[in-house]
C-alpha cells in the first residue's frame, strides 16, 4: 500500500503550482494526480481566447522561472494577449514537465478519511494512504443547468463547458444564453462557424471590460494612478482591484463586505474584443426563459415576454454553482463531515477545511478568500499559503510526535 506525506488532486494550474511550491519543502513527499490541464483542454472551445491579461495568466512556481515567457522561448512558439487557449494549454503542460514531470495520471475513484489521513482509492483498486490531502479539482463537476431546461437530452441544451468545437452548428439556429464570457465567446464562436445565432440574458446590459471609466483611469489619469487603483491580478473595477488582490485582507473583512467585493469582481463580464465579432448576432437582453420543451428533434424555448422561438439548440453559458459534494470522489461521509456554507466549504488559514489537513483550493475558497481565486493568478497567492501551512504543519508533526507523516489509517 503507497503512501505519502500530501496527496493532491488534480493537475491543472492549481494542482500544478501547488505541487511545484510544496516539493521546495525538504523530506516532504507530494503525490499528486489528475491529467494535466484536462479542462481547458476538453471542456474549453477551440478558438477560445483568454480573457485574463499576460501577467495574469502566469502559473505561479517557487522560483519564477516557469513563465509564458520561458516556455515560448522554449517551445520557439510566439504569441501575445489576449492568450489564445491552445497556447495556454501549451504552457500548462509545458510547466508540468518542468515541475512534475512524475505526474499521476491515474484517477481517483474514491476519498475516505481515517484516524491519521487519508485513504485515496484508485479505479484501478489500488490504495494510496496520505496523511494531508490537497483538493484542487477545479469546476468541472459545477456545471449549472438552469431547471427550466432539466431533463433535456444534452442534444437539444447543452452547457458551453461540453463543446470543444462548434463545427457541427453551421446551419442551425442556436439560443445562447447568458451574458458572461463564456456565453458571449462561444454565440461569437457559433457566428463565425456558420449557426444563426441569437442571445438571450436576464441582464439589462451587456458589461465590457474596458469601459470608458476603465479606459480614462489607465490611459487618461497615467500609469501612477493606474497602478494605484489597479493590481496587476486583473480582477475587479478600479479600486476594488487592490482588495480583492490580498486575500489575507478579504477574509478579515465583515461578511456583507466580502460579499459586495466577489459579486462587483466576478459579475457576467465579457472581452471588448467581442463586440465587433457579436455585432450581426441579435441581443435580447432584460428576458428569462420560462419554459423549454422538445418538439420533435428540436426545442421550443418561451421567454417572460411571451414570445417562443423553435431552435434546433439551446446552449447554456450560465456558469458555474460551487458545491464540494458534487465532487464525485469524496466519499459521502466526508463531504457531509465539512463545515460549508451553499456549497462553499469554510476555509481557515492555510485552506483547511474544518474537517483537519483537508484542503481546498481554486474555485471552493471563493467564499472564504476572495474573487481572486476563480483566476489563474490566484495560484500566486494559495501556493505560497498552502507551502506556509503545510510546512510548518509537517515540522511540527515531525518534532512533537516523532513518527513519519504517513501512518497506517484507522
Amino acid at each position: 500500500m503507497a503512501k505519502c506525506d500530501v496527496a493532491i488532486i488534480g493537475a491543472g494550474p492549481y494542482g500544478l503550482s501547488a505541487t511545484a511550491h510544496l516539493r521546495t519543502v525538504k523530506g516532504l513527499d507530494v503525490h499528486t494526480f489528475g491529467e494535466p490541464m484536462s479542462f481547458w483542454k476538453r471542456n474549453m472551445p477551440e478558438g477560445m481566447l483568454l480573457r485574463s491579461g499576460w501577467a495574469a495568466s502566469q502559473i505561479a512556481d517557487p522560483n519564477q522561472s516557469l513563465t509564458m515567457e520561458a516556455y515560448q522561448a522554449a517551445s520557439r512558439t510566439h504569441f501575445s494577449s489576449p492568450v489564445p487557449l491552445d497556447n495556454f494549454v501549451g504552457y500548462g503542460l509545458w510547466y508540468q514537465r518542468q515541475a512534475l514531470p512524475d505526474l499521476d495520471h491515474r484517477k481517483i475513484a474514491r476519498v475516505e478519511s481515517g484516524t491519521n489521513g487519508f485513504r485515496l482509492i484508485l479505479e484501478e483498486g489500488e490504495t494510496v494512504l496520505a496523511r494531508r490531502l490537497v483538493v484542487a479539482a477545479g469546476i468541472g463537476s459545477f456545471t449549472y443547468r438552469p431547471p427550466e431546461f432539466a431533463g433535456l437530452p444534452r442534444s437539444l441544451a447543452s452547457h458551453t463547458s461540453e463543446h470543444r468545437e462548434f463545427q457541427r452548428f453551421a446551419g442551425k439556429q442556436v439560443l445562447v444564453v447568458g451574458s458572461g464570457q463564456s456565453a458571449l465567446e462561444s454565440a461569437a464562436l457559433l457566428h463565425e462557424s456558420g449557426a444563426e445565432v441569437e442571445i438571450v440574458a436576464r441582464a439589462r446590459q451587456i458589461r465590457w471590460l474596458g469601459g470608458l471609466v476603465s479606459k480614462t483611469i489607465q490611459y487618461g489619469l497615467g500609469p501612477t494612478i493606474s497602478k494605484v487603483l489597479y493590481a496587476p491580478t486583473d480582477v475587479g473595477p478600479a479600486g476594488i482591484s487592490q482588495i480583492v488582490a490580498r486575500p489575507d485582507l478579504v477574509r478579515r473583512l465583515p461578511r456583507s463586505i466580502q460579499d459586495w467585493l466577489r459579486k462587483r469582481s466576478i459579475r457576467p463580464l465579457g472581452a471588448r474584443w467581442l463586440v465587433a465579432r457579436l455585432r450581426n448576432v441579435p441581443v435580447n437582453l432584460g428576458r428569462s426563459i420560462v419554459s423549454a420543451a422538445p418538439v420533435g428533434e428540436r426545442i421550443r424555448v418561451q421567454l417572460d415576454n411571451g414570445s417562443e422561438r423553435t431552435i434546433d439548440h439551446a446552449l447554456l453559458g450560465t456558469g458555474y454553482r460551487v458545491d464540494v459534494s458534487k465532487y464525485d470522489f469524496l466519499a459521502p461521509e466526508l463531504a457531509l463531515s465539512m463545515s460549508c456554507f451553499k456549497g462553499y466549504p469554510r476555509l481557515k488559514e492555510g485552506f483547511e477545511s474544518s474537517v483537519p489537513r483537508l484542503h481546498f483550493i481554486g474555485a471552493p475558497a471563493i467564499w472564504s478568500f476572495g474573487p481572486l481565486m476563480q483566476f489563474v493568478v490566484g495560484t500566486h497567492y494559495s501556493s505560497r499559503a498552502l507551502l506556509r501551512c503545510v510546512a510548518g504543519k509537517a515540522a511540527g508533526d515531525r518534532v512533537r510526535v516523532g513518527e513519519p507523516l504517513v501512518t497506517e489509517l484507522g
